[in-house]
Formats: C-alpha cells, structure tokens, sequence
C-alpha cells in the first residue's frame, strides 16, 4: 500500500509513487514537435502525439502504482471540497482572458480574426456548449494536471527542498511552472491559437495552483470549462 506524507498548505501527497519518470515523454515528445520542419507541423496527426502519448503514459502509470484516484485529484468527496473555489476561478478567469483578446490584443495591434476559422469555432453551439466543452476540460485537465502535475510534483518533491514558512515545497512550484509551460506549448495549442497560446500560461498555472491546494480535479475540470464557455461566447458573439 502507498506511503504518505503530509503538508500544511496540501493534502497528503504518495510517497512512494512508482514510474513517475512518464511524466518526460510528452515533455520530451512536445520539443521533438518543434525541431520539425515548419511543414510536418501542420499535421494535425503529429500535433497530437505529445497528448496521445500522455494518455499512454497516463495507463502506465496507473497500472504501476496502486490506489491512484487520490493521486489524481479524484478521491471520495471531491464533488464538494473547492468546488466554490473552481466555479468563481472559471467566471473571472473567462471574463478576465475574454477581455485580453477582445480588447487587449487588437489594441496591441494582434489578429483575433483567425479565431472565426479554428475548430472550437467551426463546432454548432448547440454541441459545443456545454457536452463538448465539458469532454474538452475533463480530457485536458486529467492530461495537464491530474497526470503531468502529480507527476512532475512527486517527482521534483524528492529531489527540492520545502519551503517552511507556507508549506509550499519548491518542487511543487517548479511542477506548477513547467506543467503550464508544456501545457501552453502543446503543439495543437500553438498551432491552432497561435499568438494567444501564451494566454494559456497563467490559465495553466491557475489551475495548477487550485489542483495543489484542493486535490479536487473536479473543480478544476469545472474551472477549466466555465472559463472555455465564457470564452466561446464571447468570442463567437464579438466575431459574427
């Protein structure tokens, strides 16, 4: 059975998680994409290889390691426990980055033109809010947070030290830190929302930060999905 070991600022984190180290294959898989020719990245296949391969890792990992649901952000009574917290992340997150490409990136001379051509806006109302929108934060939240920040924290939690004062282990942060990165920088991000990818560094490190503190993927997936419809209708409302 699992070791564990608590925190003040987080709840108990497995000690002795195993394969942790799957975690570097869409990190890895993700630089590989951008060491391609500038034509091989238009293929939407590819685009996805980072993401499939996470997934792969993800049942791995799963299969290495027993009672993995707490690991992953979905232990019983997470329906409930931040779930306030992720549903007002959501709104202010959706009204606050609506804001940025309405208003702030055509000021600042950025296209937001091409957002009437990407596939998010190509999809019916009726289907994207809110069935595929909520399919879209549950896959990318049990991609990005449940697998690649759990893991990377157990991982870089061994090896940096605690910061006393809050509880806050520096592994943690530089887990928080490069999960928004990889997140940001995911080829089928880049390549479909282009400059406004970057947008989606402090959205990644938001939602690291509420995983941490709450262990409720949940809530997260929640956040993750008021936030995309807040942003689809505003976005679809300011282009037609």
């Amino acid at each position: 059975m699992p070791l564990w070991r608590k925190v003040r600022w987080q709840s108990p984190v497995q000690a002795d998680e195993r394969a942790t180290w799957l975690a570097c294959v869409p990190i890895c898989l993700t630089g590989c994409f951008y060491l391609l020719p500038a034509s091989m990245r238009q293929n939407l296949l590819l685009q996805f290889v980072p993401q499939l391969a996470a997934y792969g890792a993800l049942v791995i990992w799963w299969k290495s390691n027993a009672n993995v649901l707490p690991a992953l952000g979905l232990s019983r009574g997470v329906l409930t426990r931040g779930m306030g917290w992720g549903i007002g992340t959501g709104c202010i997150l959706g009204v606050v980055n609506s804001t940025v490409i309405l208003w702030v990136v055509p000021v600042l001379g950025g296209d937001i033109l091409f957002l009437a051509d990407t596939p998010h806006a190509k999809v019916p109302l009726f289907v994207m809010i809110p069935w595929f929108t909520v399919l879209i934060a549950v896959g990318v939240e049990l991609n990005f947070r449940g697998f690649l920040l759990g893991r990377l924290e157990c991982f870089c939690c061994r090896w940096l030290p605690t910061i006393r004062a809050t509880g806050l282990r520096l592994g943690a942060i530089v887990a928080m830190l490069m999960s928004a990165l990889v997140f940001a920088f995911d080829p089928f991000m880049v390549m479909t929302f282009r400059h406004l990818h970057w947008i989606a560094v402090w959205d990644g490190l938001i939602w690291a930060a509420l995983l941490l503190r709450w262990r409720n993927l949940v809530a997260v997936i929640a956040a993750h999905a008021i936030e995309v419809m807040i942003l689809y209708l505003s976005v679809k409302a300011a282009l037609t």
